[in-house]
């Protein structure tokens, strides 16, 4: 019983992995006052030319390079047709999602001749699992937290990095001024279009290492619109915190544990169609029941008034 707790747990951290990446990406541009709807886009990018490039070249260096520049390049694209064409931010996030949907199959065609993924086709490096040296030894403890990929280690070390970013530098100090005020902080000599630009491409590199996990090392190889929906979910977790790094972090944890449920649903004799939504009908209920209780806190605020 113990053994199976353990490996469930470890199972959660494991799928949790690119959620929080995708979440604390969010955090990022939220506090930018700003919502980034196309992470999906950016974690597909990276995920196919990391694949690609680390295949072609055989280095994993110039293949991580690759998938950071190809999701960066998406963040300029939507950034400089927001912010300076003046198109609807949330308009080109969404077209830029579902072209990357059908342009990610399309590339792999161009290269492996398959439309399904590119095992067999493109010898992909890929990231490799880490023991961690004291904690491995420690029981049930080390079968949860030791043997993971490096990048989910990453991962939770992102959330740090992002928090003491936000709150504890002067460049966090400036996104959050404008996500907060962006007259007032024009007003002071800050450049809301800088910082948008700015913040926008902070959340490509950080949701390029979420797909980069997808792609090279959840799995080794690229398929199809392998990102299933977790650039949305990332949002939700994001929205749940309403922007909070670590508050953000723990709400993907939850959807990471209804995928990793979902996961052990198949051994049973669940209809497949029921366990490909769970994630998905969790993600909901969870929006709901937090919509539910900030009403209920508004409502009790307005009373005492």
């Amino acid at each position: 019983m113990l053994d199976t707790i353990v490996k469930f747990l470890f199972s959660v951290i494991r799928v949790s992995t690119p959620l929080v990446f995708g979440a604390v990406a969010a955090c990022v541009t939220r506090k930018a006052g700003l919502l980034n709807l196309a992470i999906e886009s950016m974690m597909l990018a990276s995920a196919l030319t990391g694949v690609l490039v680390s295949g072609a070249t055989q280095s994993l260096l110039l293949g991580m390079l690759a998938g950071f520049a190809a999701a960066i390049a998406i963040t300029m694209i939507i950034s400089y047709s927001a912010f300076v064409l003046k198109c609807d931010l949330y308009l080109v996030s969404i077209a830029m999602n579902t072209a990357l949907v059908g342009g990610t199959v399309f590339v792999m065609y161009l290269f492996t001749q398959q439309k399904a993924n590119t095992a067999g086709a493109i010898p992909s490096l890929f990231v490799g699992s880490m023991e961690l040296p004291l904690i491995k030894n420690i029981p049930l403890l080390g079968g949860i937290l030791s043997g993971h990929n490096v990048l989910t280690y990453v991962a939770f070390l992102m959330v740090f990095l992002v928090w003491f970013l936000l709150y504890k530098t002067k460049i966090g100090l400036r996104i959050r001024s404008v996500g907060e005020n962006p007259q007032a902080a024009e007003s002071v000599g800050i450049s809301p279009r800088r910082i948008y630009f700015l913040s926008f491409g902070m959340s490509g590199f950080i949701a390029a290492l979420g797909g980069m996990y997808m792609s090279m090392g959840y799995l080794t190889w690229f398929a199809r619109d392998m990102i299933a929906g977790r650039g949305m979910i990332s949002m939700s977790a994001m929205n749940i915190a309403v922007g909070e790094p670590v508050s953000a972090t723990l709400a993907a944890m939850m959807f990471g544990t209804a995928d990793a449920l979902s996961n052990y649903m198949q051994l049973g004799k669940f209809p497949s169609e029921l366990i490909s939504m769970f994630p998905y009908v969790c993600t909901v209920a969870i929006l709901v029941l937090m919509a539910v209780i900030r009403t209920v806190k508004a409502t009790a605020e307005r009373n005492k008034i």
